[in-house]
């Protein structure tokens, strides 16, 4: 494989069931539609983008919390999993990440294991997308250390919309203390109901909200019971039914990104 130089995009939100983990798999599944190598990296103790691509990973399997872990850490390479489609690879979650906070407690420089371990795989793909835990923890601290971009989903719902003041204070903080190349490449509105008054008032307030001027996307994932539905099948929704409104939106959003 050719030396690429990886967009590393963390899909971030401290408010959880905002459609997180499901543009993290959808747009990975674009990509690689669009003959892009992705990445999925699942930072999530709850597993859920390992569950989306099919994975049940083994209790003793190898996961990314042996690529971080204290104890002889593994080379990332070897853990790296090929999903059943072309130019989609997985890097699985394990239940035992939940612990690593614990466990790097009194370590120096613990904010930087994931980027150190991940630095050899961004020359091999063309895009690494990281799926993070619903709360600020160490775990979010080492995606964002390690991310040069961030994406945003927010629920166009108001507790998703409100939660924007804390999350954009992290990104800030993280860009200050310990990650200066770090940006935020674009908020993209999940959830979306055209037939709900609030649905439409609160992408309104994203429309005009003075600090996302130029961030917000103009796509906008309508909500579709069919992504909740292949989810349940293991599989992202471009795969799963292409003739849905899920497939449809989550490809355009993967055409703005490109674009």
């Amino acid at each position: 494989m050719a030396t690429k130089k990886a967009r590393i995009i963390s899909v971030v939100n401290e408010k959880g069931g905002v459609g997180k983990t499901v543009t993290v798999i959808n747009l990975a599944a674009g990509l690689s539609l669009r003959d892009k190598d992705v990445l999925v990296v699942d930072m999530d103790p709850q597993l859920n983008a390992t569950k989306g691509l099919g994975f049940s990973p083994s209790k003793d399997g190898p996961s990314v919390y042996d690529v971080i872990k204290l104890e002889v850490p593994v080379p990332a390479q070897s853990v790296v999993v090929h999903t059943p489609w072309e130019h989609l690879d997985l890097l699985p979650s394990h239940t035992d990440l939940s612990g690593i906070e614990i466990e790097l407690a009194n370590v120096a420089g613990r904010e930087n294991r994931l980027k150190e371990a991940l630095a050899p795989l961004a020359d091999v793909y063309d895009f690494v997308l990281l799926d993070t835990p619903p709360s600020l923890s160490l775990l979010t601290v080492n995606v964002l250390a390690f991310a040069r971009e961030v994406l945003i989903p927010c629920q166009t719902h108001p507790y998703a919309y409100s939660a924007m003041d804390e999350l954009l204070e992290t990104i800030a903080i993280i860009k200050e203390d310990i990650n200066p190349d770090i940006s935020i490449m674009g908020v993209v509105a999940t959830f979306f109901d055209r037939r709900t008054r609030v649905s439409n008032r609160i992408l309104e307030s994203l429309k005009t909200d003075k600090r996302l001027v130029g961030k917000l996307l103009n796509t906008v994932i309508r909500i579709n019971t069919t992504i909740a539905e292949s989810a349940d099948h293991g599989k992202p929704v471009v795969f799963f039914r292409r003739s849905s409104t899920g497939t449809a939106d989550y490809l355009a959003l993967t055409d703005e990104i490109l674009g």
